[in-house]
């Protein structure tokens, strides 16, 4: 009987890293190739006759030329695709923050074009940006033709991020309702902690994946970049400012989340509706970070921490209750469980 060899591809636009797993189980690197045809067929030469080859690699932005000249030298083939929704969470994630970065630099623009002319909002109106605000600002006329073309103008690309990011957060949603039973449930989970609604939970997940890879949640932390610098020198150590060497999505979302820490322990509408049928468990550990988070962020207040460095602590520290969540949930609900 032919012995059959199992090909493994590594494919990036210039290069393919080969490795070749034997029906005995032996395993073993043959190296990189350019990823050109030449190569491709030299390879496929010097692996062994196409009937007895099995190769494989995973979808990308490659695309499928290599498969197709495989499959056209008589080699077995297969295009494995992984699961898709975190790449889909973590590309609309991204896609989300740059049209938040456009809303803000649109709100820049055109809050500096009124103070320029001299109108500043009602003295009732509290807050910049709510939908009262906005309204306030579509009745503000200018007399000269230029100055009314350039509110229209602003106030048109201020709405248009605004329907963007919309839009957005709708495809979040969609890939969540799509997503694995695990990833789902731990995303919802997560929306039991307070200051971390869908979008912020579909992040952490998208960025982190398992949660319980973690071995603790010390090193969730080191992996955000929010544990702080440390310089050591004999018997001194000093700790420094946060390395920012982790994830930057995880770390942006979950210091977003950190200010949400400011306010007392409270249960209100929205997070209720979120807490709605979730395990008791998981509710009780969103509540226990409530009471923790609230009383950090008044210890460092009061010892006179700006307020950069309580919430960064206080973000910090709720990577802890993150992590304590998603092992949780991923002990209930194990990877291959169906709806």
């Amino acid at each position: 009987m032919a012995t059959v060899r199992f090909v493994g591809l590594d494919v990036h636009a210039e290069t393919i890293t080969v490795a070749v797993a034997e029906s005995a189980g032996e395993v073993r690197t043959l190296g990189t190739i350019p990823n050109r045809p030449e190569s491709v067929r030299r390879l496929a030469r010097k692996l062994g006759p196409p009937e007895q080859l099995r190769i494989c690699y995973e979808a990308g932005p490659t695309g499928y030329v290599l498969y197709w000249q495989l499959i056209g030298l008589g080699v077995h083939c297969d295009v494995v695709a992984p699961s898709l929704v975190p790449v889909k969470a973590g590309d609309l994630v991204r896609a989300r923050e740059a049209a938040e970065r456009d809303q803000l630099r649109g709100r820049h623009r055109l809050g500096k074009f009124l103070l320029r002319q001299g109108r500043q909002r009602p003295a009732h109106l509290k807050t910049n940006w709510t939908a009262w605000h906005l309204d306030w600002i579509r009745t503000v006329h200018f007399d000269a033709i230029a100055h009314r073309v350039v509110l229209a103008d602003y106030l048109h690309e201020v709405d248009r991020v605004a329907v963007r990011i919309a839009h957005l957060n709708a495809a979040i949603r969609e890939a969540v309702r799509t997503a694995p039973p695990q990833m789902r449930a731990v995303i919802q989970g997560l929306q039991a902690l307070r200051g971390v609604a869908a979008v912020a939970a579909a992040t952490i997940v998208a960025e982190v994946g398992q949660l319980s890879r973690f071995p603790n949640a010390r090193q969730l932390m080191g992996y955000s970049g929010l544990v702080p610098s440390e310089y050591t020198t004999g018997q001194r150590r000093r700790l420094g400012a946060i390395t920012k060497t982790g994830n930057t999505h995880l770390r942006r979302v979950v210091v977003e989340a950190a200010w949400a820490y400011r306010f007392g322990p409270a249960v209100r509408s929205r997070l209720r509706e979120r807490q709605a049928g979730l395990d008791p468990v998981i509710v009780e550990i969103a509540w226990r970070a409530q009471k923790r988070l609230h009383d950090r962020y008044r210890t460092l207040t009061a010892k006179g921490k700006n307020n950069n460095q309580v919430i960064t602590a206080v973000g910090r520290e709720l990577l802890g209750f993150i992590w304590d969540i998603g092992r949780t949930i991923e002990r209930q609900v194990p990877p291959a469980a169906t709806t």
